[in-house]
């Protein structure tokens, strides 16, 4: 039996824009995903998955291609807690040239499912890396950060980025462009994270992205603004200025916002930060609904955002300069 873990992310710049070639910065965050992993005799699946957003579900199925999971619960929500499961398990199989190896696992998150926070990513990380473990195979953190994204890229209709798995994988602040991901350096950063309890529809949002920029010049100047927003903070973090950090991040909103990726409960978590006294405030993600990400050392955000309408809830996440790694075998 192993157990590996893998952090969820936020991003301090940059999303939507990475879809257009322009860079972007998600951060490891200290909320994290555990997959245990166990061979079984057989070549069946058995997932339990203790908290992804539901009230927790146990599934077995095979490999016969009209074989199904059997479960009461809705198709979507199969998917969402047994997709990525299943491709990182593929992944897995692939790695350790076991084709039919069957395995129990079993899925703790700490991150909210679809909020913006790379939950998938983290699952997927996780269970790459405990399921290759258990059949022999150590493989090294970029190669499970490819595989994590090939799992994704299936999982996602050919619509994933490379930024969460990479991020989920090495830890720390990294930046994605294209095909080219790396680690880069990133002082101490206080994150406070307000969840509305929802979660916008990824697919649409980025669809509606698209539209904008494809109908007016001034759509696809404000994508390219984002982009210059994270080469200039790329700068502001090699100095360490967590202060101007923050306006950044008030800017990159503002960007969000103008191409209607925001919402009346993400809005509202984003003012009441800043009111608060935060350095500065976002969505993260995908938007639509989900979570803001706000940098304040104090505890003033955390409080203000508990007592916000339309926040579930608010907790402090620090960077985790962590990536994928063992907790037990």
């Amino acid at each position: 039996m192993v157990v590996s873990s893998a952090p969820g992310k936020v991003y301090l710049f940059g999303e939507h824009a990475v879809v257009y070639g322009e860079p972007a910065v998600p951060c490891a965050i200290e909320r994290r995903a555990r997959v245990t992993v166990e061979e079984r005799d057989d070549d069946r699946i058995r997932v339990h998955a203790e908290d992804l957003s539901i009230n927790g579900f146990t599934v077995e199925y095979g490999d016969g291609a009209d074989e199904a999971p059997d479960v009461d619960v809705a198709e979507s929500l199969v998917q969402a807690g047994i997709g990525y499961i299943d491709a990182a398990v593929e992944q897995a199989r692939d790695a350790a040239d076991a084709p039919d190896a069957g395995f129990d696992v079993t899925v703790e998150s700490e991150i909210p499912l679809g909020a913006g926070l790379g939950s998938s990513a983290a699952v997927t990380v996780a269970g790459i890396d405990a399921g290759t473990r258990e059949l022999g195979v150590e493989l090294p953190t970029e190669e499970v950060a490819e595989r994590a994204y090939r799992a994704e890229l299936e999982v996602q209709d050919g619509e994933a980025s490379r930024a969460d798995t990479f991020c989920s994988a090495t830890g720390g602040a990294v930046r994605v462009e294209g095909d080219d991901c790396r680690a880069i350096e990133a002082p101490e950063l206080p994150f406070v994270i307000g969840f509305d309890g929802g979660a916008g529809d990824t697919g649409q949002l980025v669809a509606g992205v698209r539209a904008l920029r494809e109908e007016y010049g001034f759509a696809a100047d404000t994508v390219e603004s984002i982009g210059d927003i994270v080469r200039f903070g790329e700068e502001v973090l090699a100095e360490g200025d967590v202060a101007e950090l923050g306006q950044l991040m008030d800017f990159n909103h503002g960007l969000l916002e103008a191409l209607g990726v925001s919402s009346r409960s993400l809005d509202q978590m984003v003012w009441a930060a800043r009111d608060a006294g935060a350095l500065g405030a976002k969505l993260t993600g995908a938007g639509g609904g989900g979570c803001i990400v706000a940098l304040d050392p104090t505890e003033a955000t955390r409080t203000a955002l508990e007592y916000t309408q339309g926040c579930e809830t608010a907790f402090r996440a620090g960077l985790d300069t962590d990536g994928v790694r063992v907790e037990a075998e």
